[in-house]
């Protein structure tokens, strides 16, 4: 792809975003108006604005916090992506572990990961092995059947054919399977960026302490309404934008592969 088509492409990507983002200031503030609530807790965007830009400390205060985020569900992120993908692996490979599997998995989805916090804080501790569990338990279900789903939607006369040529079960995923279940792999991770970040701010709430799910407890219980709403408003702020990175980066890969000759 050329530069001008990457442009383009992420022109197209990133280019909605800024009426939704419009939409978005514009309902939380009319909210918080047609409900009445009081400007000292619901704060509105100028008020978000002035606290953000009014002082270094709050910036520093914000954003540190923010990099701290960023960094566990990045963690989460891989994690739940790369198991994910691995066990789906399994399932096309080995239709008994599958079976053998997914009733266990689906068991566990079933149990609240806030229940689940403190036994794996008591097994992983507080740390970022800790935190990677966490993130990646968010991140992984949802993938597991999005990728498995995609890998099987290889198509039967490729596989076919590849098995006539003396091809096996591994060269079928590699050649054909792969680049098939690319577009599932990519919904997988669209999903995973937010659920990722929910991840981590569980994680900071009730493991670890730091980042901005943290900052976010100590602000309400010193009633810092401004430090709360500016926590809020930048970590959506980077749930969209990494949304948006991902769906720039899977209209790349998708047309690379689609210029396969």
């Amino acid at each position: 792809m050329t530069g001008s088509g990457i442009g383009r492409t992420v022109l197209r990507i990133v280019g909605p975003l800024a009426p939704s983002i419009v939409i978005v200031v514009a309902a939380w503030w009319l909210a918080l108006e047609a409900f009445g609530i009081s400007p000292l807790v619901g704060k509105r965007p100028p008020q978000v604005w002035e606290y953000l830009t009014s002082s270094e400390a709050h910036r520093e205060a914000v954003f540190g916090a923010l990099g701290i985020t960023i960094r566990d569900a990045a963690i989460g992120f891989a994690s739940g992506m790369i198991a994910a993908t691995a066990v789906a692996v399994m399932f096309v490979l080995f239709r008994t572990v599958e079976q053998t599997f997914m009733p266990v998995a689906m068991l566990l989805r079933s149990v609240p990961l806030v229940v689940m916090t403190p036994l794996i804080t008591l097994i992983f501790g507080r740390d970022l092995v800790g935190v990677a569990v966490i993130g990646g338990i968010v991140v992984f279900f949802p993938a597991l059947v999005n990728i498995a789903f995609g890998l099987r939607s290889a198509s039967p006369q490729a596989t076919d054919l590849i098995m006539a040529y003396g091809g096996n079960r591994l060269t079928v995923l590699r050649k054909v399977a792969v680049p098939t279940a690319m577009p599932s792999v990519f919904a997988s991770a669209r999903i995973s960026v937010p659920a990722s970040i929910i991840g981590a701010l569980i994680a900071e709430w009730l493991a670890t302490g730091q980042g901005i799910g943290a900052e976010i407890l100590r602000a309400i219980g010193g009633f810092r309404y401004d430090e709360v709403w500016a926590d809020i408003v930048v970590v959506t702020a980077v749930s969209i934008l990494a949304y948006a990175v991902v769906g720039v980066v899977e209209s790349l890969v998708l047309a690379r592969f689609s210029d396969r000759p």
